[in-house]
Formats: structure tokens, sequence, C-alpha cells
């Protein structure tokens, strides 16, 4: 019997506490983090697939947690370590549709490549999402892109945020940024922090100047406008290429594009909206997709989460089967 290939996903899981979302006063508190690209990967990943968490969780919250992972089809716990520290929780207070105000208390230590360079030689693709933005150091990062031979995709997200002595968040711009993107060979940003990426200059230009063998995928989320991207010209979707032609001369120039959403804008809850935008790319790039296709199903399955909330059951809701929000704690 053939063995099921492994997809590692690195990030962190969190207990949210959200209030003022979607015109609700009363406060909720659910699993999110990476909870949400884990319900994306779950919809959208080709069979014969199996998902590898690898989590750090507190030891409070490690075996709600656990129960939590389970109940997505396809993952494999084995990655999971429980660490002593309080595990990430975020009070996220919107203000808007679009902005919103986020705290974040507790903190899981980040991974070191001793510990991440066992686990990361049983995937066949790695999908980095920096939630809290702690999940690992730079020089982390850079063992990680010289030990692990596979495709790599990262969503920077929390790079781009530096949390005051109160643990607010609040936006920075990305310092040794082109070593930081250079670390994967696909990665995402959304609008504002791409904006930040450009602080010194036109962030097209910089995103263009920094594709090369090293990276050669930068996509931008734009919220319900879809998606745009800049790419190496020879680009391809398929990500076991990605590292094969690594030392290959690459051609050089860039491509780039803009991919819209097929459905009209919805009003709900963005929370989790760019974490199921990147995994689902990202999952259907390794079922064969073209790049822009991949981009069409992110756009989709991005607009279907604003649909529901929380991240519990978020793989039925994408799938298209009956979310019980209620499920079993």
């Amino acid at each position: 019997m053939k063995q099921p290939r492994t997809l590692g996903v690195i990030g962190t899981l969190v207990w949210d506490h959200i209030s003022d979302r979607d015109g609700r006063s009363e406060p909720i508190e659910e699993w999110g983090g990476i909870g949400y690209a884990l319900g994306a990967l779950s919809a959208s990943i080709p069979r014969g697939w199996r998902l590898l968490p690898i989590l750090k969780l507190g030891r409070d919250l490690a075996e709600d947690g656990r129960r939590f992972l389970r109940s997505i089809p396809g993952v494999d716990d084995s990655g999971i370590i429980v660490v002593p520290e309080p595990n990430n929780r975020v009070e996220l207070r919107y203000q808007d549709d679009a902005r919103r105000m986020e705290r974040l208390t507790g903190g899981v230590p980040p991974w070191t490549w001793p510990e991440l360079a066992p686990i990361v030689e049983l995937c066949d693709a790695l999908y980095v999402n920096f939630i809290s933005g702690f999940e690992m150091d730079l020089g982390t990062a850079q063992a990680l892109r010289v030990g692990y031979r596979g495709p790599a995709y990262a969503d920077l997200h929390s790079l781009f945020l530096h949390m005051t002595q109160h643990g607010v968040r609040v936006p920075r711009t990305l310092e040794a940024w082109e070593a930081w993107l250079r670390c994967f060979d696909a990665v995402q940003m959304n609008e504002d922090e791409f904006e930040l990426l450009g602080a010194q200059g036109d962030p097209w230009a910089l995103a263009a100047g920094a594709l090369g063998p090293g990276l050669r995928l930068i996509a931008v989320t734009l919220g319900p406008r879809g998606a745009a991207f800049v790419s190496s010209a020879d680009f391809v979707a398929d990500p076991a290429r990605w590292r094969q032609d690594e030392r290959v001369a690459l051609s050089t120039g860039v491509h780039s594009g803009k991919v819209g959403p097929l459905d009209m804008p919805r009003t709900g809850d963005p929370t989790g909206c760019g974490d199921v935008w990147g995994a689902t790319a990202f999952a259907r790039m390794l079922a064969g997709d073209d790049l822009e296709t991949a981009m069409t199903h992110a756009n989709r399955f991005a607009g279907r989460n604003v649909d529901h909330r929380g991240a519990r059951g978020l793989w039925r809701h994408l799938a298209g089967r009956l979310s019980h929000v209620e499920e079993s704690r």
C-alpha cells in the first residue's frame, strides 16, 4: 500500500477572545491561529496526503488543543510538543471589517533548528505560517532553508508586527526582509504588510528584485479584491520542482498578475481569511493546479471563510458540508 505524503505545518495554535466582530456585542472564545490553515488544508489537499502540525502547545490548553486538532480529517498529531509555558491567547477587538486591535498573552517558545530537523525530515512539503511571529528566528529559518530540501511556502504575517510591553501588536517594518524572503520558495503577505515591505521604495520593484534561485513567488492578498503576485518568469506551480530547479540558471525577467474573486464580496467575519487563502493556494499547487487556478480556489475559500466563525468545523464549511459550530470540546 502506498504511504501517504506528508505536509508539515509550522505555526501556532491560538485561543482567541474576539469582541465586536460582525456587529456582535458579546465576545466569542474559540480556537484560531493555525487552526484556520489546517481547516483549509484538510478541505483542499489532494488525496494521498496527511497533515503534520509542527506545533508547541502550552500545557494549560494542551488537552483541548489536541482534541481540536484530532477533529480535523487528515491530521497526525505526532509533531506536537507540550511545553510548560502558557499557551498563546489573543484578544481581538474589531474596529471595522478591516481594522482590529490585537493583544497577545502567553507565549510558547520558538523552535530551534535541532528541534525542527528530525521532524521536517519526515515531510514532503512544508507550509509555514508566522501566526505569532515568534515561531522561529531568522537564524533558524536560514538553517531550515539549508537543511530542508523540500518545497516551502510561508505566510510572513506577524513578522510585520511588533509587540508592546502590554502585548498589543502594532505594525512594523521587517528588518532583514530580503534574508527572510529568501528562506522560502514562495511567500505570502497581505496588502498592508506589502506596503511595509516597500517602506524604502516601490514594493513591487523591491519584490521583483528579491526573486531569484531562493525565492520564486511572492503572493499579496488584497482582501475582497482577490490577490496579486509577482514571480520569476520561469516559475512553475509544481512545488516538487521548486528545489530541483534551484541550481538551474533562471531567466532574468519577472511575471506579475492579479486574480480577482469570482463571487461578490461577503460581509461577516474576516478572521483567518489570509490563513485560509495561503493554505488553499499551496494545497492546490500540490494537487497540480497552475498558479492562477490555485489562486482562484484560494479566493473562493477565503470568501467562504467569512461566512464561518472560528476554526472549529471550518473544514466542513469550506468543503460545502454542514458545519457544526458547537462540536464537542
